[in-house]
Order: structure tokens, then C-alpha cells, then sequence
């Protein structure tokens, strides 16, 4: 019983354990907080991978696959499969509505054609359109006041889920929401116009596409001007920079990939100067996503749908009235939605190991803190050692005194650590936010009057001659006006860029996996850095340590 006495009295009744704690929390707090970040932004990566091209993804680049209807028929009549969906996948040029003036600006943009409806049932699409009006009151209740969302009418909704403007029946355009730098990201994440003139679901801009030939031969440019019928967010920073999303008819006009007839360029004209017609050259699409019905894995679909491109391959081949073929199965690429991503998602996997990697040193330096720490009490209580030697107490008993002193120190501060770090993942946009603002008056006001009252305090200490409680005032006051300097002349500071971060916000999320066997590895590597000075302790001898001065 005497171990358990012995150690709650040491750990009570001094300042130094509690040192220990603090060293042994902030380490854990700091594997927490980074390895959580770098998971969370692996998880978003995922999870928006997947929410914006499905589970499968088949792919034919430049000529497309024809008869893509029959395929999508093929496709939907799988168990494994939920809904198929048509998309053209091309760059092109936007021509903005502003400045004012004839030099508008033009940025670069990756051109989705989808077909809304289906499109939708795949990916969540309708989520992502952002100029809606709240669904609910209480919605509507935690908006900012001149929030441009509060005055919009329903049809903007519907607008941009079927990609016409209901007032003129034009094909609209959905423009990603950081692709027109006239929209301004808000402190609570929401946006608004920086000009109201710009709000750009009341403009039209000019979309360019250069269509390609079967031969890799590039065709005069075409170009169209499309009303905006509403804006979209992803929440992945790159794809809303850069993406914008048109009708897939509207997309296959402009790139030639829409059905015509096919003639024979190699035979002799007809009578009447026409060239001989050899059948329909059917409409083309880059690439078909798929989506899982609930409990069927990607990989499962990936398997089915290879099997079910094969049978629509083969049934295409064997129709005598089509004349154009489907690109063979093994030319074709069917992938998951993580494969298709692995360029992207595979190094930051890799980063995320190498900083648990990098990062496990902090059980090395939770071990040398205690093992230091526990080596000046053992010096500090020899004599008590001693006397608990000399009364009875065997080896394994004192050893144990201080393994069990360890290990409360490191299941203790492991545990504050996994509190603070959960604290910091919560808030940590908050953060973000007031790092990226000018500090606030009452900040360096409240350090420098900090300052002044710790030089008095140490004045008084010097005039009553105790040395400690004058430097230690001395102390605090210089670090509060070299903190309250710092706040004064603080502006501010952007730290998790979204153009290189890929998200327009921190991840939030604690890795409680990290977080468990981070709290283990403290534990450990704490009782490891007692045992040292513990078997040190066990070995003192009674008499020598009760002659000990």
C-alpha cells in the first residue's frame, strides 16, 4: 500500500511533477493537432473526390465513346449500381463580365457538360449550388443580415439544376464559386458579391471551347455566351477555382461531338455531288460516372461495370446498323473514384505517415523529460529512501514507487494533451480567423499593463532583497511587451492558403486514432524514462543513504 501512498505524496507536494505534466501534454497536444489536420485533409479529399464524379469513373479522352445511352442503359440494370450519368470533360476559356470597359478578363477553366438530372442522382449537385434561399427559418435565422442569399427567389435553385434561365429559356452556365474573383469569402464562411453590380448570376460570360478530331488535329474555336444561372461550391478550393459547368448538349455542339452523319470520304461523289452516306455518327461523351448502390463497395462496381463495358462492347460490335464501334474494354479506363484521384490522394497519404513518422520523436522527448525530472527527486529523496529501505521496503517495492510515479505523470498529461489538442482541432478556423485579423486594441493594452504591474512587482522584490522573486517578475514583464509589441504591430496574417491547401477551410476533426496511441506512446515512453532513475532508487543502499547529506 505504501507505493501508492508514496507516490500520490511526491506528486502532490512539489511543483516539479507538475512540470512534467505540462512537457508531457503539450508534446501529445502537438502530434494531435498536426497529424489531425493532415488526416482531416485526406478525409475531405476523399470525401469530395467521391461526392463530385461517384464511385467508377469510365473514361475515353479526346474521341469519346459513342452510344453511351445504351452503355448507361447497360450499366443501371447492374445490382451494384445505383445511377450512370454522361459528362464531357474539356478546358476552354471564359470571358468575364468585368472591369468595365472593352478588356474584360478571361481566365482558364476545366468545362464540365453534364446532364442535371442524372448528374445530380450521382453526385450531390444540388447541395453544391450555392445561391439558394435558406430552406427554413431557423436557416435563415443564423444568417448575417446582408446575407444576398436572404433576398433570392426560388428559381435561382432551379435554375442551376437544370442549367436554363427560366425567364428566357437560355442554356445557363454554373460557374465555380472562386472562378469570378467578384465573390468575397466572409468571416463565417459565407460569401456576398464584393460589388452588388457583380453578383454573377445576373451576368453572361463567353465560353470558348477548341474542339479535337478523332486524328488529335485541333478545329476553329466556338464560342457562346451563356447567362450564369447560379455558382457552386465544392469546398475543394481547386476544382471551385477553375471549374465550370455547362449542359452536355450545349458542350457536345460546341466541341463537335454532338450526332451527325457519317459520309464516305474515300468513295466517289454521288450525281448530285454528295458524298455517300455510310450511317450515323453518334454523339460522344469523355467519360460515364457511376455511383454504388448503399453497402456495394467502389471496388465491387469497378468489377461489375468492366463486365458490363465488355457485354456493351460486344453487343455494339454484333449491330449491323452501327456502323462506328465502341473503343475495345482494354483501351478504355475504369477506375474507382480513388484511383482516379491516386495522383493526388497517394502523396498526401504518404505526408501524413511521414509526419507520424517525424513526429513520434516527441515519445523520446517525453521519455528524457521525466527521466531528468525523476533523476533530481530520486537525488532530492535518497534519504527517504533510505529510511523506507531501512524499515522493511524491499526493491521491487521502491521501484515500483517510481514506475507507478511515471506513469500517472505520463496517463495524466497525455490526457491534457489529448483535451488541448481536441480544443485547438475545434476551434481552429476561429483561430485562423482572428490570426488573419489586426489584433484587437485590448489585446496589447491588457500586455503592457501585464508589463507594468510585473515591474513593479519586481522592484519591490529588489527592495526587499529576495533575488528569485525578482527575476522572475523581471521576466514576465519582458515577454509581455515583447507581446504586446508583437500584437500592436501585428496585420493581419494568411496562413492556410486555399489556392495551395486545395480547401477553403482547416480541417476541424481530431484523429482520435492518432490521438489513442498517441496517449499510449506517452504513457509508455513516460514509465520508460522513470525506470532509469526508478532502478537507480532501488539500488540505493539504507545505511549510505541514510548517511547521505
Amino acid at each position: 500500500m505504501y507505493p501508492v501512498k508514496l507516490a500520490n505524496r511526491y506528486l502532490t507536494s512539489r511543483v516539479i511533477p507538475l512540470i512534467a505534466v505540462a512537457a508531457v501534454a503539450l508534446c501529445v497536444a502537438l502530434v494531435v493537432i498536426v497529424v489531425s489536420v493532415m488526416s482531416g485533409f485526406l478525409d475531405m479529399l476523399r470525401a469530395s473526390g467521391r461526392t463530385l464524379m461517384g464511385d467508377v469513373v469510365i473514361s475515353y479522352p479526346i474521341r469519346g465513346i459513342p452510344w453511351y445511352e445504351q452503355l448507361i442503359d447497360t450499366i443501371e440494370k447492374l445490382p451494384e449500381a445505383e445511377a450512370a450519368t454522361p459528362l464531357i470533360d474539356t478546358y476552354g476559356l471564359v470571358r468575364m463580365p468585368y472591369p468595365e470597359g472593352a478588356e474584360k478578363e478571361v481566365v482558364t477553366a476545366n468545362v464540365w457538360g453534364i446532364v442535371p438530372s442524372s448528374f445530380n442522382r450521382v453526385t450531390d449537385f444540388s447541395n453544391a449550388l450555392y445561391w439558394k434561399p435558406p430552406a427554413t427559418v431557423d436557416a435563415a435565422a443564423i444568417m448575417s443580415p446582408d446575407d444576398p442569399r436572404l433576398a433570392l427567389r426560388e428559381n435561382i435553385l432551379n435554375d442551376g439544376l437544370n442549367l436554363i434561365k427560366s425567364d428566357t429559356s437560355e442554356p445557363g452556365l454554373v460557374l465555380g464559386m472562386h472562378v469570378s474573383i467578384a465573390n468575397q469569402r466572409m468571416q463565417d464562411g459565407s460569401y456576398k458579391p464584393r460589388n452588388p453590380q457583380w453578383f454573377m448570376p445576373k451576368q453572361v460570360v463567353t465560353l470558348t471551347l477548341v474542339p479535337i478530331s478523332a486524328k488529335g488535329t485541333i478545329a476553329e474555336p466556338r464560342e457562346r455566351v451563356f447567362p450564369v444561372v447560379n455558382e457552386f461550391k465544392s469546398g475543394v478550393y481547386q476544382i471551385d477555382k477553375n471549374r465550370v459547368m455547362i449542359s452536355l448538349a450545349e458542350a457536345q455542339k460546341l466541341l463537335r461531338m454532338d450526332a451527325g452523319t457519317l459520309y464516305d470520304m474515300q468513295a466517289p461523289p454521288n450525281a448530285d455531288g454528295t458524298l455517300p452516306v455510310l450511317g450515323t455518327s453518334p454523339a460522344k461523351v469523355h467519360k460515364v460516372l457511376v455511383r454504388a448502390k448503399p453497402g456495394v463497395t467502389p471496388d465491387q462496381l469497378q468489377t461489375a461495370v468492366f463486365a458490363a463495358y465488355e457485354k456493351f462492347a460486344f453487343d455494339i460490335a454484333g449491330d449491323p446498323s452501327k456502323v462506328v464501334m465502341a473503343p475495345r474494354v482494354e483501351t478504355v479506363n475504369i477506375l474507382t473514384w480513388e484511383q482516379h484521384l491516386r495522383d493526388l490522394i497517394a502523396p498526401v497519404e504518404k505526408e501524413r505517415e511521414m509526419m507520424r513518422i517525424l513526429f513520434s520523436i516527441v515519445y523520446l522527448v517525453c521519455a528524457g523529460l521525466v527521466l531528468s525530472i525523476f533523476w533530481a527527486i530520486v537525488q532530492e529523496k535518497t534519504r527517504d529512501v533510505g529510511i523506507l529501505r531501512s524499515v522493511g521496503a524491499s526493491r521491487p517495492g521502491i521501484l515500483w514507487i517510481f514506475l507507478q510515479y511515471g506513469l500517472v505523470i505520463g496517463a495524466i498529461g497525455g490526457l491534457f494533451g489529448v483535451g488541448l489538442g481536441w480544443l485547438v482541432i475545434n476551434k481552429i478556423n476561429w483561430i485562423h480567423e482572428t490570426i488573419g485579423q489586426d489584433a484587437p486594441a485590448w489585446s496589447y493594452t491588457t500586455s503592457f499593463l501585464i508589463a507594468a504591474a510585473s515591474f513593479i512587482m519586481c522592484m519591490r522584490g529588489a527592495v526587499t532583497g529576495v533575488l528569485l522573486s525578482t527575476l522572475l517578475w523581471l521576466v514576465l514583464g519582458i515577454t509581455m511587451i515583447l507581446v504586446g509589441v508583437g500584437l500592436l504591430l501585428h496585420r493581419g496574417t494568411l496562413i492556410w492558403d486555399p489556392s495551395v491547401y486545395y480547401f477553403a477551410t482547416i480541417p476541424d476533426q481530431v484523429d482520435w486514432f492518432t490521438a489513442i496511441i498517441t496517449w499510449f506512446g506517452a504513457v509508455i515512453f513516460s514509465v520508460l524514462g522513470a525506470s532509469i532513475p526508478a532502478a537507480k532508487a532501488a539500488d540505493i543502499h539504507p545505511v549510505r543513504a541514510l548517511r547521505y547529506e
